[in-house]
């Protein structure tokens, strides 16, 4: 390499150095205002809430008066919605992707179900309430249940648990699996004991991320009419109830300083369920990742 040529590659490199500091600084500070726009939203709500929050905060109903209103309803409504969603999506999703995955044959028929499940991710939440509304509440009778409520949002948050679900059972080396093959196990004993454990990590990742989104809509539970005021809690799946993003968006709109702390104190409850929801998955995660 002459002269000429060795000062073109070092300008050329310089360059390409030049454009990756700006870049990076860029990206950083981005990523500097989204943390310090959430860290002010988050110091702002604890800053409303948290004087509110009290025994009588958490053992009183919706009221008119703030002085005298609770999350009692809304908050065991929410866990009774997260208690019986959690386990119909994963079924749903994890089953879906195993046979896609391993059982369904690569043909343009699901070629064409793979591409249309990932185009729903992206679709309105409140198309899915409609649909919702339409199925189970006025087709099925099933009303404004918990049951109805959490086959709607599973609706919701299955495209994302499918293909989260899909890339991790794709991400098992197909050596493993023909190892398991070649020691004697079925195809479904190679699945359950080889190509699940090993893809935990992948598909727990997909449901946080779904849970978290489930968790905190509105939109579908408005379109199959979940009340936003229940003085009285479910006894089972069939029941009507209440939930806390109903119960934030109530306390939300109302005029008053105090109904805007009741909401403040209710975003920090349900933040709390999430982050409890996401140790739990975390936890889970990192044990498999230890073990595969």
């Amino acid at each position: 390499m002459n002269l000429v040529d060795q000062k073109n590659v070092e300008a050329q490199l310089s360059g390409r150095l030049t454009k990756n500091k700006v870049f990076k600084t860029i990206f950083f500070i981005c990523t500097l205002l989204g943390l310090i726009v959430l860290a002010i939203l988050i110091a702002d709500i604890l800053r409303k809430g948290i004087p509110v929050m009290s025994t009588d905060f958490f053992t009183n109903f919706s009221s008119s008066s703030a002085s005298s209103a609770g999350v009692k309803g809304a908050l065991i409504g929410t866990l009774w919605l997260m208690m019986t969603l959690i386990p119909i999506a994963l079924v749903l999703g994890v089953g879906s992707a195993i046979y896609l995955e391993e059982y369904a044959k690569d043909n343009a028929f699901t070629k064409f179900i793979r591409v249309n499940i990932s185009n729903l991710a992206s679709v309105p939440s409140i198309v899915y309430g409609l649909l919702g509304a339409t199925i189970f509440v006025a087709l099925l009778q099933l009303g404004n249940s918990i049951i109805a409520a959490a086959l709607t949002l599973a609706l919701l948050i299955l495209p994302v648990i499918i293909v989260a679900s899909q890339e991790a059972i794709r991400s098992v080396p197909q050596s493993v699996k023909e190892a398991s093959y070649g020691l004697g196990a079925n195809k479904w004993q190679t699945i359950q004991q080889v190509v699940l454990p090993a893809a935990i990590p992948g598909i727990i990742t997909g449901v946080i991320l779904a849970i978290s989104r489930a968790i905190g809509e509105t939109a579908p539970l408005v379109a199959i009419g979940i009340p936003t005021i229940l003085l009285r809690t479910p006894n089972s799946i069939l029941d009507s109830f209440q939930t806390l993003p109903l119960q934030i968006y109530d306390w939300a709109r109302k005029p008053g300083i105090d109904f805007q702390a009741l909401s403040s104190a209710a975003i920090i409850v349900l933040l709390a369920i999430l982050l409890i929801l996401n140790t739990i998955a975390v936890i889970i995660r990192n044990k498999y990742s230890k073990k595969y």
